[in-house]
């Protein structure tokens, strides 16, 4: 069931997303080479809980961290570890949420770790577009596929693909809502959009073949290739005068 929002509830989630975005950035600042996937997420901890909120993603379906940090051709929920030290030319994408007096936000950004290739670089703007694409194609009165017609073109135009097994969701009281969100479709197919729903929008491109594999953990998401992925996201809300970016940090 899709859950439209009223003003104030939107005005509400706005703290949410806020800390998410200020945790994000924060997690960016560490990504260095010598530090540890670790030591990226108890810095994000720390800072969400200092703010009086709690990490989304800890203990989300048993998941053991605050922060996903996915490496290279980690495509997303990645687990930080003590063990994985960055290193230069890394690419890595952080997902973090923070959930604040009832509600989520939830965005991810794929940071350069030191001096990267210009292939990665590529990958990366491209991904970034492609999140930008779909966010203009989230107007009311549009459909779902819109917004992945919008990103599945932009990044198909660049020799990319989109993966298929994982979309973006609709956001709000619950970490994960209606409608999904896919980064692929037709474009006038699916939910309608709705002032007043609040959607997390996320690519998550491949610089090869779309397929992926979870390994064993049960979270880690890798390209089947080993090629490079990237990822990133916002929160958005959809309103009459358009849509609306949540997840900004301040």
């Amino acid at each position: 069931m899709v859950i439209v929002k009223t003003a104030r509830e939107i005005s509400k989630m706005m703290d949410a997303c806020r800390i998410s975005a200020n945790a994000l950035r924060l997690a960016g600042e560490y990504v260095k080479p010598g530090i540890t996937t670790w030591e990226i997420d108890e810095k994000v901890r720390k800072y969400i809980e200092k703010q009086g909120a709690t990490p989304s993603f800890l203990g989300y379906g048993g998941f053991p961290a605050s922060a996903c940090i996915s490496v290279n051709n980690v495509v997303i929920h990645g687990i930080p570890s003590k063990e994985q030290v960055l290193k230069e030319g890394d690419i890595v994408s952080v997902d973090v949420g923070a959930f604040y007096e009832g509600y989520h936000g939830d965005n991810a950004f794929t940071y350069a770790c030191g001096k990267v290739s210009d292939n990665a670089l590529a990958l990366m703007e491209a991904t970034r577009i492609s999140l930008d694409k779909g966010i203009e194609a989230a107007l009311a009165g549009n459909r779902v596929g819109d917004i992945g017609n919008a990103v599945q073109t932009y990044v198909e135009a660049r020799s990319y693909s989109v993966v298929r097994d994982f979309v973006g969701h609709g956001v709000g009281a619950k970490l994960h809502e209606d409608p999904s969100i896919p980064n692929f479709g037709k474009a006038g197919r699916g939910v309608r959009l709705l002032p007043g729903m609040t959607i997390a929008i996320e690519p998550m491109v491949c610089e090869g073949s779309y397929e992926v594999d979870v390994l064993e953990d049960d979270w880690t998401t890798v390209t089947c290739d080993g090629k490079l992925a990237a990822h990133y996201e916002n929160t958005v809300a959809i309103t009459p005068d358009g849509p609306k970016i949540m997840t900004v940090p301040g």
